[in-house]
């Protein structure tokens, strides 16, 4: 069974503001990463990652985040999660990624 995801992308003079909706898997990676890389690459300030509407994450989508956040820490940046869903939120905390990735302090349950 194949999920689907969206990612909005949108560039402010001070931020990059992206939204990831749906699936962040195996199935959906490779798409999402093309965007991500992108929108570092080509943004400015930090990247100001949405996931009010994330669905699920897979090991594949928790080492995508992890690269878009190295990738922007190269090129003096942060990518900073919004709206963790709580199960997200477990997930990061198990793995202990909640260690390595920027969570926006006000919106961690």
């Amino acid at each position: 069974m194949s999920g689907s995801s969206e990612v909005e992308v949108s560039v402010d003079p001070e931020c990059t503001q992206i939204s990831v909706r749906g699936r962040l898997d195996v199935s959906t990676v490779a798409d999402v990463r093309e965007l991500l890389h992108a929108a570092v690459d080509h943004g400015v300030g930090d990247l100001h990652c949405d996931l009010t509407d994330l669905e699920l994450v897979d090991a594949t989508g928790l080492g995508l985040l992890l690269g878009t956040h190295r990738r922007a820490g190269r090129v003096g940046r942060r990518l900073v999660l919004h709206a963790v869903p709580p199960r997200v939120h477990r997930l990061l905390l198990a793995t202990r990624l909640d260690r390595v990735l920027t969570l926006d302090a006000a919106e961690v349950a």
